[in-house]
Order: C-alpha cells, then sequence, then structure tokens
C-alpha cells in the first residue's frame, strides 16, 4: 500500500492536522535556518575582523627567515600565529599553537590569490580546540624564505553560543510545533461537528426519516453551513420527488381500477350466455373502445406528472359526459333502473385532451356511485364563459366539516370507510381542473367549497349534493 493510500484510509481530522504540522515544521524550520544563519554570520563577522586587525599588526613583523623581529615577541606571543614556507612547513609559531602546519600546503596556496578564510575543528561533533584561520601571502614571498602567514583564533564562545542557539531553537520550535497541533486538532474538531452531525442526521434519513433535516446554526455562514443548507435544499427536493412518485403511483392505481373493472364486468356478461359470432364480434368491439380508451388513460397518467394538458389539445365534454354515463348504463341488467342520467345539447369544448377530460367526469361518476345513491344526474352546458359539469346525486351528502377537506388526499368520511375507494377521485380532479385555469365546487345543504380560479358563476342547483366542475372554453369555442 502507498503512503498516499495509507494517507487516504486516515480520519480526515488526523489528515488536517498532519498537513498543518508538516507546514508549521517546514516554516519553522526555515525561521530557524534564517535566524542561525544570520548569528553566524555575525559572529564570524567578529571573528573574521579580529584576524585582519592582527594580521596587519604582525605581517611587518615578519622577517626574511620567518622569524619575527627581536623585541616585539613579548607583544605578539600572546596571539596566534604560524609563519610558512612555500611548501607549508612552519618556520616560526607562537608559543600556543603547535609546531606542525594547521593547513594544508593547498589551502596555504590558495592565498596567493586571495586572503583565506577557514574554519579548523567541526561545530558538530564538537573538537578540543576549534579554531578559525586567516591565510595571507607576505610581501616579496618570492624573494625569501617567509610565504605566508597564518593568523588564528579560537572558536570556543562563538561554537558554544551557536549550539546554544541551535538547543534553543529546536526546544522553541517542538514546542511551537506541539502547541500548533494541539490548536490545529481543536480547531479541526470544532470545524468538523457540524460535519459529523449532519452525518448522524443522515444516518436518521436513511433509516427511513425524510422529514429530518440538518440543523444549520443561523448565526454562522462559512462553508460548512453553505453544504448544510445546499443539502438541505437538496432533501427537500428528494421528498418532492418521492411524494410525486408515491403520488403518481395512488394515481395511476385509483385512475386505472376503474376502466379495469368495466371492462372486466363486460367480459362476464359477455360470457353469461351463448352469443352468435355478430354478437361476440360486437362485443370484441366494445371491448376494443375499452382498451383504446385504457392505453390513452395509461399515456395520459405518465405525462410527467404534470395533469396539465398542453394549450392546442380540445375536448368535448358534452359528447364524453353522454358516452362516460352510456358505457356505465350498459353494465346494468335492467333498462329500466339505469342510475345515471346525462342532459347536453351543444359541444362543450375545453382545453384539456380526452384522457384528461374523461378523467374528471369518470371519477365524478365513480364518487357519485361509490359515497352518493342513485338517481345521478350529469349535466354538461355554458355558463359565464365557462364549461359546466354538474354531478348531482340523492345520496346522504357530505357534512359541512367535510365539504372543507374532501378534496384532500385519503380523506373520507365515517360513513364511506368501509367501502371501496382510497379518498383520491376528488383530489385528483381537483389537481386536472385547477390546473386547467377552472375551478371545482362541492355544495350541499346551502353549505359551499371552492377551489381553484374564482370564477362569477353562481351556483344554480337544488340542495342535493352537487359538484360542479367549471373549465374555460377553447378560444374558438369562446368567441363563438
Amino acid at each position: 500500500m502507498t503512503v498516499r493510500r495509507r494517507m487516504a484510509r486516515l480520519p480526515l481530522r488526523v489528515r488536517l492536522v498532519a498537513g498543518f504540522s508538516a507546514t508549521m515544521f517546514l516554516v519553522l524550520a526555515a525561521m530557524s535556518a534564517f535566524v542561525y544563519w544570520r548569528v553566524h554570520f555575525a559572529l564570524d563577522r567578529q571573528l573574521n575582523g579580529d584576524l585582519t586587525s592582527d594580521t596587519r599588526v604582525l605581517a611587518p613583523l615578519v622577517g626574511p627567515n620567518g622569524q619575527l623581529s627581536s623585541g616585539v615577541r613579548g607583544v605578539v606571543d600572546s596571539e596566534l600565529y604560524q609563519v610558512l614556507d612555500h611548501d607549508g612547513n612552519v618556520l616560526s609559531a607562537s608559543p600556543t599553537l603547535q609546531s606542525r602546519a594547521i593547513v594544508s600546503p593547498a589551502m596555504a596556496r590558495r592565498a596567493i590569490r586571495a586572503p583565506v578564510l577557514s574554519d579548523v575543528g567541526a561545530l558538530l561533533p564538537t573538537t578540543r580546540d576549534p579554531l578559525r584561520v586567516y591565510v595571507t601571502e607576505l610581501p616579496s614571498a618570492d624573494q625569501q624564505q617567509a610565504a605566508f602567514l597564518l593568523v588564528a583564533v579560537r572558536r570556543n564562545h562563538r561554537d558554544e553560543a551557536l549550539l546554544e542557539l541551535l538547543v534553543q531553537l529546536s526546544v522553541a520550535g517542538f514546542a511551537a510545533l506541539l502547541a500548533t497541533a494541539l490548536v490545529g486538532e481543536r480547531l479541526a474538531r470544532f470545524a468538523l461537528l457540524p460535519v459529523e452531525r449532519y452525518r448522524a442526521q443522515a444516518d436518521e434519513i436513511i433509516a427511513g426519516d425524510t422529514s429530518v433535516r440538518l440543523e444549520v446554526p443561523p448565526e454562522r455562514h462559512d462553508e460548512v453551513t453553505r453544504l448544510g443548507e445546499t443539502l438541505n435544499t437538496m432533501l427537500t427536493a428528494l421528498e418532492v420527488a418521492l411524494e410525486r412518485e408515491r403520488q403518481f403511483v395512488n394515481d395511476a392505481s385509483h385512475e386505472l381500477r376503474t376502466p379495469l373493472t368495466l371492462l372486466t364486468t363486460r367480459l362476464q356478461l359477455a360470457r353469461r350466455r351463448p352469443r352468435s359470432v355478430a354478437e361476440l364480434e360486437a362485443v370484441l368491439a366494445e371491448i376494443e373502445t375499452d382498451v383504446v380508451r385504457l392505453v390513452a388513460l395509461a399515456e395520459h397518467l405518465l405525462n410527467v406528472g404534470s395533469h396539465q394538458d398542453s394549450a392546442d389539445v380540445s375536448a368535448d365534454l358534452a359528447a364524453l359526459g353522454i358516452a362516460a354515463v352510456n358505457r356505465r348504463n350498459e353494465l346494468v341488467r335492467a333498462p329500466d333502473l339505469r342510475p345515471f342520467s346525462a342532459h347536453a345539447r351543444d359541444p362543450v369544448p375545453v382545453s384539456l385532451s380526452n384522457a384528461g377530460a374523461e378523467q374528471v367526469i369518470g371519477n365524478l361518476l365513480d364518487n357519485a356511485a361509490r359515497h352518493g345513491a342513485p338517481p345521478v344526474s350529469v349535466t354538461v352546458d355554458r355558463s359565464g364563459g365557462f364549461a359546466r359539469v354538474r354531478v348531482v346525486d340523492a345520496g346522504e351528502g357530505m357534512d359541512p366539516d367535510l365539504l372543507a377537506t374532501a378534496t384532500r388526499r385519503f380523506t373520507r368520511s365515517a360513513t364511506s370507510r368501509s367501502r371501496d375507494g382510497f379518498g383520491l377521485g376528488l383530489s385528483l380532479v381537483e389537481r386536472i381542473v385547477t390546473g386547467a385555469g377552472g375551478q371545482l365546487r362541492l355544495c350541499f345543504a346551502g353549505h359551499h367549497e371552492s377551489r381553484g380560479t374564482s370564477a362569477e358563476v353562481p351556483c344554480d342547483h337544488t340542495e342535493a349534493m352537487t359538484v360542479t366542475v367549471l373549465l374555460p372554453l377553447t378560444p374558438v369555442a369562446s368567441q363563438g
């Protein structure tokens, strides 16, 4: 496993602290190196000044044979020096220096070009007698035995100061690195607390609680809180999409149940007695019509879930209402006891597809048949520039509280809970009607409830349970 992969497996907090600590280490190392270099340079400059000063004093005192002039030995014996010949051999030296040359012959010959400054003995590991030497060529060196003058000073104090500085910089750097690592760890932990809280809340959402939202502090507006706000927006969008999907499944099952039931009933009636070929062909033609309507309804339900028809389609509510009533009455055995009646004269075109209009009429008939009582009267006409569909039944109706909430999904009265249905019919009707710019009215015993666009069309009906749909007429129809 590579180092990069190993780092990737570490917790984010550890990686942040490690990166922060590595950066601080480089910064502290660079600063320490700069401070050490400046102190080293200042101390060496002081030693170099002493060496050049001693050289100016001693150089005139060196004779051709390398010996210092008589009478001045007491003045210069305290200095550290060596006089070298052309081969680097020592001709004379201060009493405290050894008779062996401190520098090599090659280093001594470099002084011919320019004076040479060099350290003898390393700082680390420490040496017993560290020196800093300055080698210069003597005047008239090519005409005499004495060629080079070496002046030295001991570096003990300088080396002690540098070693003390190294120790202090190391201790201070380690302490600063430790302090910054601790502070960085606390800051990283504090900065990542909302992320950990978001993770815990995400576990609740995964467990099924889609209503949970991430806690975003209102007083903060940093990157993490903006991430929380974005995730909350995403969760809301996902919840809406999930609710839309559930709604589509419920609507599809509700809408497809009625045509499938009618189709099944028609097949059962066709098999009750032997029929001739002509009768079977007629039954098959009726079944084909129902299947075509079923396919159109399925396509309408799959129309991107908006439940709004495009403006270039048109449906005749009058013809569709009469056809829907006739289909249902055909399934009743006794022709004289048919529960539905339709009243429509002129065509009533609206900006809905046939499938959408049939959904509205079919759900109103289903609702009246399931929760009302026959006879059920369907009237389609025009009123105040609107297409109007009124469905009146002789049932027990709805109390005022139920009228106010009847269009909510899964809303059912207490007396209808034992009957088939899911309380979705009026909700679907409301969505289609309001999406087309119309209005849905529920009226019973003098109480009225409306949903959708306001329409200046008065209620014109008896005290019986009445459901009215008002839809805008198509432009051609409204002009006519």
